[in-house]
């Protein structure tokens, strides 16, 4: 505002100044024309007179205007001059408020018709123009400008929320965070200017009242005793005087940690217990650690004695704390128990001297283990074993496979073998592998199984993998390699017509020699020493019109031990060749072999299957058809008739259908009888109701009609069983024979039962037979 104001004085003091240089010059003063003295002597030098503009300018005077003062109507606050003088004048003005906010008279005075806000705008720019009263314009447009002048209206504000943070143990003067707040006045003035001050908690932080810088003012901040301060920040305008406006706000200061406690055991003694199967790498327990210090400034060192760092370790938990391992298997038949004592110091490195907790500390525990028996199950000797078996051979002591019970109670270890077609046997007593076949190293050179100690009777088992390697020996005979091999009828003697190799299915290194089994008067074997041997003609040429086929015996020998050999037909095509000995036509040679053995009987399990299929059929018809021919000409047929459903009627039920008949033969011969017997009662008491006039015969009812038919189909039914059964649903009698239930008609004497078939009995049955027989021959068949 200073500023302002002194740059208005100045242009002030220069536009009167000019003013008054320029009337001096209008009114020929002469101190001004010798100032001027050169346009004076050109103006002499015309010859007609020169005109010189007059220069006008606006006289201002300070222009300014307080905020917030109320406007209920216009004030004055300047007005408007020039350095032209005229009787008439008019104004006018342009820009920002103009003839709004800002209007002007005819006399030049400037007026405010509102209340103003610095903070919203602190300057108005505008424009004047004069004019005669003949609206001729008689000064042109010039810029002023109106400035509103500040008042201690607003407050002052902190813009955000602080937080600050502070390592502990920092020294005195270390910053904070520096807080600031703003005010809308203006701040070249008492009321835009702030001063900053702690209003709570000042034992620990103070701060800059011009700059807001918060600082330690202390050098034992402890985060274990004190981990947060919160401290509230006052700004006040007005330079801090009492009448300035204020604004308040907390900040939140956080002391941070730092390495300064060393980690202490929380007891003096721990007591662990761990079986003796416990598994190694695995935690037995924790030695738990106290240290004031944040997780991150926990760095604890575990020492413990060699002797037993063997079998134990200490390594850090997810909290810092010291889990114990194990490292060795423990047995608590050799050591049942541990006492040793752990140290725990801090990483130097990171450490704040002195450590708060230097004296206080325990850095030193004793750990007792106590090991728990377990049972265990058997130990083998080894993890794996491997043996070796020479093939082609029985061994009764291959290698013993050994297991022993880690307890004290030392039980016995009986020994088996998982996989059943395992060529290897094991005592059960002794571990001792033999073989139980001769194995072969061509068909399988390593054999795998599993062999399984369980303690006796029943008690806890173990598995250990056993390989046998079956070692070689020279037991495959050689195997000649050739391609077809062909003469030519033009060939002459020691024409090499082809080259022999040979194979071997053994592993050993072998060495191949060639030679004839058999003397050929066509043909020898030249042996170069190295696995190969060429065949030369001896004596030529051939004809490919005769009927002789050729061939050799090649024998092969590996130069093992023990020495195989082998003779092998070689057979030899005869061909007409060209110039270049390349085959035109050849005749098929002998082949070197016939069908194999295995495709042989192949080929007879075949037809020997046949075969037998053939001759089952063939025994199964005529079993058949001589079940069928015997039951035929048997004296009886029984078959079983069974009703469901089947409603009684009265005592003409025995006329309906006669059990009888189903094993009696009939007058009309039905049933099959042999020719040179009479016809006889079966086993089966013939039944009858005595002969009725007005009664049918059983033999011309339905039912009867019925087991015929069911008979004849029996009879021609060659894939039926011997005994047919006759199944009959809800049949009933067509009506009851019973005639009159009275007595009057009835005989005391007769009967309607026929006993002479007991006579057929034998002699055994013979008076039972007189007693109960008729006279004669009165008894009848109904069939």
């Amino acid at each position: 505002m200073m500023a302002w104001l002194q740059l208005g004085t100045m242009g002030l003091i220069a536009t009167i100044a000019l003013s008054i240089l320029l009337t001096v010059a209008d009114s020929g003063v002469p101190g001004v024309e010798a100032e001027k003295g050169g346009p004076v002597e050109i103006v002499k030098k015309e010859t007609h007179p020169v005109l010189f503009r007059q220069k006008r300018d606006w006289i201002w005077n300070s222009l300014y205007v307080e905020e917030e003062k109320p406007a209920p109507l216009p004030y004055k606050i300047g007005q408007l001059k020039s350095s032209q003088s005229a009787e008439v004048k008019k104004f006018k003005i342009k820009g920002e408020g103009a003839n709004g906010i800002f209007t002007v008279d005819d006399k030049g005075d400037l007026f405010v018709t509102r209340s103003l806000d610095r903070e919203e705008k602190s300057m108005y720019h505008l424009t004047a123009t004069m004019y005669d009263g003949n609206n001729k314009m008689i000064e042109d447009s010039g810029d002023f400008v109106v400035q509103v002048t500040d008042i201690n209206d607003n407050s002052p504000v902190f813009p955000k929320a602080y937080n600050g943070s502070i390592m502990e143990r920092s020294t005195i003067g270390t910053k904070v965070v520096e807080v600031t707040a703003t005010d809308a006045d203006d701040s070249t003035t008492a009321n835009g200017e702030l001063r900053y001050s702690l209003t709570q908690d000042l034992s620990a932080f103070e701060i800059d009242s011009l700059t807001g810088v918060i600082s330690c003012k202390i050098h034992n901040l402890d985060r274990e005793t004190k981990s947060q301060y919160v401290v509230v920040v006052k700004a006040q305008d007005m330079r801090g005087m009492a009448s300035g406006s204020t604004a308040t706000t907390s900040v939140t200061i956080t002391i941070t940690d730092t390495n300064d406690n060393i980690a202490s055991f929380t007891r003096k003694t721990y007591e662990l217990q761990v079986p003796e199967d416990h598994k190694l790498n695995e935690k037995i327990g924790t030695l738990e650690l106290e240290d004031r210090d944040l997780i991150q400034n926990k760095e604890p060192i575990f020492i413990i004695p060699n002797d037993i760092n063997r079998v134990f370790n200490v390594e850090l938990s997810p909290n810092k704390d010291g889990n114990l391992m194990l490292k060795q298997a423990l047995d608590y038949e050799t050591t049942n128990s541990y006492t040793f004592n752990v140290q725990v110091r801090e990483n130097l490195r990171n450490l704040v001297f002195p450590a708060d907790n230097l004296n206080s500390a325990v850095t030193t525990a004793q750990v007792n283990i106590k090991v728990l028996d377990v049972d265990e199950p058997p130990v083998f000797s080894q993890h794996m074993y491997t043996f070796n078996v020479v093939e082609e051979r029985i061994v009764d002591n291959i290698a013993s496979v050994t297991a022993r019970d880690p307890d004290r109670a030392n039980k016995k270890i009986r020994y088996s073998i998982l996989d059943k077609d395992c060529p290897i046997s094991i005592n059960p007593s002794t571990g001792q592998l033999s073989t139980l076949r001769m194995l072969d190293r061509e068909l399988e050179a390593k054999h795998m199984f599993q062999v399984k100690a369980q303690e006796e009777p029943n008690g806890l088992e173990s598995f250990v993998k056993v390989n046998i390697m079956v070692q070689d020996i020279n037991d495959n005979k050689p195997e000649l390699a050739v391609e077809d091999i062909f003469i030519c009828e033009n060939d002459n003697a020691n024409t090499v017509i082809g080259t022999l190799r040979a194979t071997d299915k053994d592993d050993q290194p072998a060495s191949f020699s060639f030679s004839l089994a058999s003397e050929s008067s066509n043909f020898s074997i030249r042996d170069y020493g190295n696995n190969t041997a060429d065949i030369v003609v001896k004596e030529g040429p051939f004809s490919l019109d005769d009927p002789k086929d050729y061939s050799v015996d090649v024998r092969i020998s590996d130069g093992g031990r023990p020495i195989q050999t082998s003779v092998t037909k070689l057979a030899i095509k005869s061909c007409r060749c060209d110039a270049r000995r390349s085959p035109t036509q050849c005749k098929a040679g002998a082949r070197r072999m016939g069908v194999s053995v295995h495709a042989l009987i192949a080929i007879l399990l075949c037809i020997l299957t046949i075969l037998v299929i053939v001759i089952l059929f063939v025994m199964r018809k005529r079993y058949q058809k001589d079940s069928l021919a015997s039951m035929k000409n048997s004296g009886e047929i029984h078959e079983q008739l069974v009703t469901y459903d089947e409603e009684g009627g009265g005592e003409m039920d025995t006329n309906g259908y006669d059990v009888s008949i189903l094993s009696s033969a009939c007058h009309d011969g039905s049933l099959l009888r042999r020719p040179d017997h009479h016809p006889h009662p079966s086993l089966y008491a013939m039944v009858q109701k005595p002969p009725h006039h007005s009664q049918p015969t059983a033999c011309k009812g339905d039912m009867a009609v019925m087991i015929e038919v069911k008979k004849d189909e029996a009879d021609h039914d060659r894939d039926g069983f011997p005994y047919d059964t006759l199944h009959i649903y809800g049949y009933e009698g067509p009506e009851s024979l019973a005639g009159s239930l009275s007595s009057l008609e009835s005989s005391s004497t007769g009967s309607n039962l026929d006993y002479d078939f007991l006579s057929d009995w034998g002699p055994r049955f013979r008076t039972l037979a007189e007693l109960y027989g008729v006279d004669g021959h009165e008894y009848y068949h109904q069939y």
